[in-house]
């Protein structure tokens, strides 16, 4: 907020805080004038240039305030408990006539203390489900890092061995060894080469067919061919590549691809 010095012109900021002291006046630093802030003060300073700020009239009557934003609460009456009341004991050999305590019930404590055990048991149990629940979800949102675990994937594969489920494939290219490859011309194809190659599974649990790339070079190492073998390009039969490679499990891999030509002495196997 802005005020104005109605001596010296000066524009000063102020925190609307330093109003409350005295009542809207305040001293201005320049010329030591008391002035009431109130008569110019404004939220924003008008377009230069200027040399007044607008003056408000202070004898009006007070403005209504009509936004109310908190209103305590009037505090509550202090009652005093009503007055015992006596009432005439009549003898006890002779009950008021008219008075029926056929209808008056009376559960006894252990039928009371049963139904709290009920609840109590019906709520550790919603609330036993719900954590499993938790727990489930969470663990198949983890499931690859929970198969390949190396003390809970055989755990969990023995348990789906008990209940007759399978642990879904984790796939894991580095845990594949190359054990024997082998070129040689395709027998019915011209033109083209015969790739063989066993690999085995050394994982401690199943995982997919991988995607294998075989690159053909020359002597001098120059790549002269590349190929990339999805898992059906090389396993047809869709249950075997449903199933994947189990741990531990070799197989034997047949790959197709044209003949470079003489300069291909050289070929590598990759995984992924």
């Amino acid at each position: 907020m802005y005020t104005q010095c109605p001596e010296c012109l000066t524009v000063y900021k102020l925190d609307a805080r330093l109003l409350v002291p005295a009542c809207g006046c305040v001293r201005c630093h320049r010329c030591d004038t008391v002035f009431n802030a109130l008569g110019t003060l404004a939220e924003q300073l008008p377009p230069e240039p200027f040399t007044r700020l607008p003056e408000h009239a202070l004898d009006r009557d007070p403005p209504l305030v009509d936004v109310a934003v908190f209103r305590p609460r009037p505090p509550e009456p202090e009652t005093l408990p009503p007055p015992p009341v006596v009432d005439e004991v009549a003898p006890a050999e002779s009950p008021a006539a008219g008075e029926d305590f056929s209808q008056l019930t009376f559960t006894p404590a252990f039928a009371r203390r049963r139904r709290r055990s009920w609840r109590t048991f019906a709520w550790v149990s919603v609330c036993s489900a719900l954590l499993l629940g938790l727990l489930a979800q969470l663990a198949w949102a983890e499931r690859d890092m929970l198969v390949a675990d190396a003390t809970a994937g055989p755990m969990l594969a023995r348990v789906c061995d008990l209940v007759g489920c399978r642990l879904p494939l984790v796939a894991a290219p580095d845990r594949l060894r190359l054990l024997a490859r082998d070129v040689e011309q395709h027998p019915t194809v011209r033109d083209a080469l015969l790739i063989t190659a066993s690999v085995r599974n050394d994982a401690a649990f199943g995982q997919p067919y991988p995607v294998v790339t075989i690159v053909l070079s020359d002597a001098q190492g120059q790549k002269l061919a590349m190929r990339r073998f999805r898992p059906e390009d090389y396993v047809g039969d869709a249950a075997i590549r449903a199933r994947g490679l189990a741990a531990g499990a070799t197989t034997a891999m047949v790959f197709e691809v044209q003949d470079p030509g003489q300069r291909a002495v050289a070929f590598a196997f990759s995984f992924d």
